[in-house]
């Protein structure tokens, strides 16, 4: 039979009750202060109103946003392309229009590889360099480059011309287009300048190189391309530069549209289409 044990009740008198409450509002005081504060999501950052989705512009033109997928130079879908998508600033984009008019009558279109370009993709770029032990894709983008040059030499750099939102990597393909495809993780690599017919797939005309192939090859008028390659490469920069874009000599794939909207600002918002509603 378990023991029965009367209850104890205290008895306070008023001034230790007073006495408590005055030691507990401190108390209470201290611990509001301590107390962390609630966690809050970060607004991620939007686009502003003058930038736009090329498919909105111009849906004819053929997108391969290859930053969204594992084939680049650094083997992984890169920070900051949330979607396979084009934004560029207006300006850029109804340009770019014009271009593909030009050519869709001469039996081409426009592809692109790359527009706009957040910063936090630049720094994934800087943070995959910093890793000499990374180097599985050099087999295909930088076959005959250390990967302690790509600084020097200027192919990785801690800010790009892309985050500001006139600029933009694309090539010509002959229509009617073939789906070029997918890109499958581990595939044998083969140099970005070797014959078409042996490096990676593309849909586009022969360039000469591939899409970012780390290699004075990929220098617009580099002399050793000529013949249709050559004239592919004039193509593309002909019709682009009548309408008001720069090639950098450095790369065939690589226009500003000039002048740029932003020409200071490197902005950082994701590309996706989030980061444009609400203009």
């Amino acid at each position: 039979m378990p023991r029965f044990t009367p209850r104890f009740t205290p008895k306070f008198t008023p001034g230790f009750t007073a006495a408590l409450r005055a030691l507990a509002l401190p108390l209470a005081a201290l611990l509001a202060v301590s107390a962390p504060a609630p966690a809050q999501a970060r607004a991620e950052p939007k686009a502003p109103k003058e930038f736009v989705a090329l498919s909105d512009v111009d849906p004819t033109i053929l997108q391969e946003i290859r930053y969204y997928t594992p084939h680049n130079f650094t083997g992984h879908p890169v920070d900051g392309y949330r979607e396979p998508l084009c934004v560029l600033t207006r300006p850029a984009a109804e340009a770019l229009h014009k271009a593909q008019r030009s050519l869709l009558r001469r039996g081409y279109t426009l592809k692109v590889y790359d527009c706009y370009r957040p910063q936090r993709a630049v720094n994934d770029f800087v943070e995959w360099a910093e890793d000499l032990d990374d180097q599985s894709m050099k087999g295909e983008f930088y076959p005959d480059v250390d990967k302690t040059r790509l600084f020097e030499d200027g192919y990785i750099a801690e800010k790009s011309g892309h985050s500001r939102g006139s600029t933009l990597d694309l090539t010509i393909v002959k229509l009617p287009a073939v789906p070029t495809r997918p890109y499958v993780p581990g595939e044998k690599l083969v140099p970005c300048y070797a014959p078409k017919d042996q490096r990676f797939p593309d849909n586009s005309v022969d360039m000469g190189t591939g899409y970012d192939c780390f290699d004075t090859r990929s220098h617009t008028l580099d002399p050793r391309i000529q013949g249709a390659q050559r004239a592919n490469r004039l193509l593309l920069k002909d019709t682009l530069e009548s309408l008001g874009f720069v090639n950098l000599a450095e790369e065939w794939w690589h226009y500003t549209y000039k002048p740029e909207l932003f020409p200071d600002t490197y902005f950082d918002f994701p590309v996706s289409r989030r980061s444009l509603r609400g203009h």
